[in-house]
């Protein structure tokens, strides 16, 4: 059996044989729940509690808190029985258990939350890689922050990026021919224009990385050209080419000598900083891609526990930060405000503690080891010497 459908099935058997658990679930939400009969079922539960059913002040339980509720949920989802409520109630070994079912569903909706969003991140950035913009991309970035931090604080986790252990493994997605060459043509024509206008490097410098070039030679040869515009040396086709080779480019096949000399050679007119920015904004949907395809793997994992996916995620979210705040440097933007802390430093939320004390037992604290006495001063004990008589 799937052990989150059961932990679903355990979690509303436990409400359905014993009303008072709900107080020990404030923390769920009926949408943390896989199944739509289970929402509706939950939603119901509450909604019972919350309107004061007689099943909350009577023992034993009245039948009537099992088909009242059926009845409630059966308004907004098909085909919920009797029948059904009561194999959950079979379904629960011990319904003081509960809190430990409801950490169950909630990690499983973390998954599950985590990996849809990054679904909707990837297809957003291919979207504007087709459309040559990058807003879409951005905001679903911003959706996924902010259900990372809203994630985290129902878990009662701190929200800080970490890397994983072991990097996911992803499968690259094959660029479209058509996108790809046209990527190349932009990379290849703003190379030139460097090559042959030298000064308007420092248009670019400023926010343009290599790293921003899809075609890793690409990268290498703005690379060269900065290096060389950063000596004062002048640049053509043959201190290009020795840049190069000083680099070990040429060594080990990175880069070809027709490579560069299609750089030099081909000369096209255009601005420097307004070809950057067509580059940069292909980086960012580019990173944009790559940080989502990288979660959605964290999020399939599922020995990874909430805690480490939700800052495993962040984690990998980070270089599309640096690539947003270039684009907005590029694009005379202001530079994007950091993000508010969840809880202070020194002082946990009272969120976060309600919710590690709901995961967890608390152990009896050990006696703090006796401090041993500070050795006596000598100079204390030696008794004030006389003075002369």
């Amino acid at each position: 059996m799937n052990p989150l459908l059961a932990a679903e099935q355990a979690l509303l058997g436990s409400v359905l044989l014993d009303p008072g658990q709900l107080s020990r679930l404030d923390r769920l939400a009926p949408d943390h729940f896989h199944r739509p009969v289970h929402q509706a079922l939950f939603t119901a539960l509450r909604k019972l509690r919350n309107d004061g059913h007689p099943a909350l002040s009577e023992r034993p339980v009245p039948l009537s808190w099992v088909t009242d509720a059926v009845d409630e949920a059966g308004l907004h989802v098909r085909g919920l029985t009797t029948v059904y409520a009561h194999s959950l109630v079979s379904a629960c070994p011990r319904p003081a258990h509960a809190p430990v079912y409801g950490r169950m569903v909630l990690e499983g909706a973390i998954h599950r939350s985590i990996a849809e969003h990054a679904i909707r991140l990837h297809q957003a950035a291919r979207a504007d890689a087709l459309q040559g913009g990058v807003e879409g991309a951005l905001h679903r970035a911003d959706v996924l922050i902010g259900a990372l931090r809203d994630l985290a604080r129902r878990w009662g986790t701190e929200t800080r990026p970490v890397a994983p252990a072991t990097p996911p493994t992803t499968t690259p997605v094959a660029r479209q021919p058509a996108l790809a060459d046209r990527i190349a043509e932009d990379e290849q024509i703003l190379l030139a224009v460097l090559a042959e206008q030298p000064k308007s490097l420092d248009d670019v410098a400023g926010w343009l990385r290599p790293g921003d070039f899809a075609d890793r030679a690409h990268g290498q040869i703005y690379r060269c050209l900065g290096a060389l515009r950063h000596r004062g040396e002048p640049i053509d086709r043959i201190t290009l080419l020795w840049e190069a080779q000083r680099r070990g480019l040429l060594a080990d096949g990175t880069l070809s000598g027709d490579q560069l000399t299609a750089v030099c050679d081909g000369v096209e007119p255009g601005s420097a900083e307004r070809l950057g920015e067509v580059v940069m904004r292909s980086s960012v949907t580019r990173t944009a891609a790559t940080a989502a395809r990288a979660i959605r793997a964290l999020a399939e994992n599922d020995a990874l526990a909430p805690g480490q996916l939700i800052n495993h995620a962040l984690h990998a979210l980070g270089p599309l930060d640096d690539v947003r705040t270039r684009w907005q440097s590029a694009n005379g933007g202001p530079a994007p405000a950091p993000p508010a802390p969840t809880s202070t430093p020194n002082r946990p939320s009272s969120a976060r503690i309600h919710a590690a004390l709901a995961r967890s037992t608390p152990r009896s604290a050990a006696p703090p080891p006796a401090l041993p006495r500070p050795a006596p001063n000598p100079a204390a004990v030696r008794p004030p010497s006389r003075g002369p008589i």
